[in-house]
Order: structure tokens, then sequence, then C-alpha cells
């Protein structure tokens, strides 16, 4: 495979430039202390149709033949790519059918209808959702435009590293959330090219990291199993494309826990006030989780924040999570004497403590419970892990026994 070169990134710069955003750097002063360097991030999340991927959509079907172009194009995502999509054609003038699965959120389905798409829902699975826009495509001549598996896809999603190296040119590190590849193939032939001693990190999620495996193997391999909040890069083998460059470029691999991804959100929303999805929070997730050995960072260090299209729903059970993982929730649970005045008695233990109480119900009727005993279930908020220990401190101190839920 004949691997891509400054030329076809800077024709899709090019192309791009009239009609994609130049999204904002911004510098973060908590991430820069855990990680001992400045570090920036760049907000993709901010990108039209709330990721990176129009930029290789949009490259992909601008460089269409005439021909191909009255026949419309065709797609499969249960997301940020058939927004992509369905805005570049839109905005080109060219219809669009994109497959997504039957349990596709509602709100991405809602946007791709509202980019100009033709949505058609098919099957349980991306996979499922897939084989029919193939299906598609022969029957009616429809250009599939692959999400990550194409030489235009990886040359529009390089152009973040233009612009990376033009807002902060003493860059030494990029961290870049991956699934398939197209984004971090994209930033590593740019740096390659541009920017040589700048380090590249591609992030993956634990539970759905196919690149360790086939990078040591020599070749795309499917992962056994895949099970993570992080949709956006939860893509079970790589591409051709994408890994033949990154194969030559050589970016590092390190993987982040569910727990760190919940964690890295919610800093993302707190710290630097911006929505990100899980995928999108990957390389702040490592820069959190991952030893500062591990990751070698050069500094300045840039983490990608590659999408922010996260279903309200799902971001309120995310920050429940988040809030947990990093200590700011405690739920526990107490056994009391069923007297009256005995739970009045262990909410004002807590209360001297400053924690706050976010739900308490109690129960009777555990087996293991004596006639004269209640089990009181707690959740409380508080202000850390330290907080959180001085609040069981104080419980233990006053003579409960206490039981700390996971």
């Amino acid at each position: 495979m004949e691997l891509l070169g400054l030329e076809e990134i800077e024709a899709a710069a090019e192309k791009l430039a009239p009609v994609i955003r130049r999204t904002p750097m911004v510098a973060s002063r908590v991430l820069s202390e855990r990680a001992g360097s400045e570090v920036f991030l760049k907000c993709e999340n901010l990108q039209r149709t709330g990721s990176f991927k129009p930029r290789g959509a949009y490259n992909r079907i601008a460089n269409l033949a005439e021909a191909d172009r009255s026949r419309g194009v065709v797609a499969a995502s249960a997301g940020n790519h058939a927004q992509g999509v369905a805005w570049a054609a839109g905005s080109l003038g060219i219809e669009s059918t994109v497959f997504m699965p039957v349990g596709a959120s509602i709100p991405k389905l809602a946007a791709t209808k509202a980019y100009g798409a033709r949505v058609r829902q098919v099957g349980e699975t991306i996979d499922e959702a897939l084989e029919a826009a193939q299906d598609f495509a022969m029957r009616t001549g429809a250009t599939l435009i692959h999400p990550f598996d194409h030489p235009d896809i990886v040359a529009g999603q390089a152009t973040v590293a233009q612009e990376i190296l033009q807002q902060l040119p003493e860059v030494g590190t990029v961290l870049v959330p991956t699934g398939g590849g197209g984004l971090l193939a994209g930033i590593a032939i740019a740096l390659h090219h541009l920017a040589p001693d700048v380090r590249v990190i591609g992030v993956q999620a634990a539970e759905a990291a196919a690149w360790p495996d086939s990078l040591s193997t020599g070749k795309p391999v499917r992962v056994a199993r895949m099970s993570t909040m992080a949709d956006g890069i939860a893509v079970g083998l790589p591409g051709e494309v994408p890994f033949a460059h990154v194969a030559a470029h050589g970016p590092s691999i390190v993987t982040v826990d569910e727990e760190s991804l919940s964690t890295a959100l919610l800093l993302c929303l707190e710290r630097a006030k911006l929505i990100v999805e899980p995928a999108g929070a990957a390389a702040v997730a490592a820069l959190m989780s991952c030893a500062p050995a591990e990751l070698a960072l050069r500094g300045p260090v840039c983490a990608v924040l590659s999408g922010g299209n996260i279903d309200p729903l799902l971001l309120t059970r995310l920050i429940g999570h988040g809030l947990s993982a990093a200590g700011r929730y405690l739920e526990l649970r107490v056994t009391i004497s069923d007297l009256p005045g005995a739970l009045s008695s262990l909410l004002t233990v807590v209360g001297k403590t400053g924690a706050s109480v976010v739900d308490v119900a109690h129960s009777r009727t555990g087996t293991w419970l004596a006639v004269n005993e209640v089990e009181v279930s707690l959740t409380l908020e508080t202000r850390g892990p330290d907080h959180r220990g001085q609040v069981l401190e104080a419980l233990i101190h006053a003579g409960y026994a206490v039981r700390v839920e996971d």
C-alpha cells in the first residue's frame, strides 16, 4: 500500500478551509499540574456536528467524481460518522443515506436527520447496519463512505495535526483517542512530515483495545469482545489503511479503564467547562491515570478532545459514575437499632462531617438483621477521597458498623 504524503494532506486542508471550523486550543492548569508539563486541549468537540469526523467525510465526498456524486453516498454509524457524512453530503448538495442500529440514541438520530440524511434503522449492531449499507451501495450504486478505512478519510483527519502545529508550534506530545485508527493515522502522518520529533500516543479504551494485539501481530486483529462506555472508539478491527500508516510511523498505544474515562469526562465538564463524550475524553483519561514514565511525555502536551456528542441521559449517569470514581460519592450500609431517634442520630453524625445526604433508605427485612435492627443505605456527596475517609472515620468512631458499597 502506498503511504500518504504531505501533498494529500495539504490538498485536504485546502478543501476543508472554507467549511471546517478551526477549533480552539485551551490550556488546562489542572492537567498541567498532573503531567508536570503544560497541557493544552484541542477542542474537536466544538467542531461542526460535534466531532472531528466531518474533516474526513467532507474530503472523501468532495473528491468523488461527478458521476459518483449523482448516485449519492451511504454510510453506517451509530453517531459521529453518521452526522459527519450527513453534514458533508448536504454541504456538497449530494444525497445521503445513513444506516443506524435500532438502538442508536434519539439525539444522534435526530441530528443526522437534521443534517439532511435519509436514516434507516437496521439491526442491533454497527456490523449489521454496515452490511445493510453495503447491500444498499451494491443495489443503488451509491458510494459507501467508510468511517476510517480510506486514504481520503485519513488525509482529512490529518488536518487536525496541521492546526495543532499552527496553534502550538512547540508541541512535544499529542495524545489521540483511537478506535478504527483514522484520526491516529492522520495525525501520525502529518507530524511525521511536519514535526518528526513530536511524540504521538494513541489512547484506547481497555475494554475495546484492538490495536496492541494488531501491532504486535503485524496485521489488523479483531478484538474478542468489547464492553465500554466509549462507543465512539469501540471498534473491533482496525482499518487496513490506518494500520499501514500507524505501523509505518510508530505512535505508541496506551489503554484506559472505564473509571478513568468517566473521571476524565467529569474533569472536562467541571474544570474546562467542556462537554465531551467518553471516547472524546480518552486522551485526558490517559493523562489522569497513566504513570508519567509510561507516557514518556515531552512538553508541551496536546490532548485531542475528539467529540462531544453525548446523550443527556447518559451524561447524567456518567456524571454520577465519575463523581463516585473521583471519591465524591460515598455509598454505604449501616446497621442501627430499630428505636425512635436512631436514624436521626446517625444522620446527625453524618451532618457534622459536612457530607451531604443524596439518598437514604432503610430496611427491616434482611435475614442477617436481628429483630430489633434496621439496615440503613446512605448515598453521600463528599468533597473528595480525604473527606470520604473522614466521614467513614467519624461513623466508626461513633460506634456504627459500616459497609462501603463498591
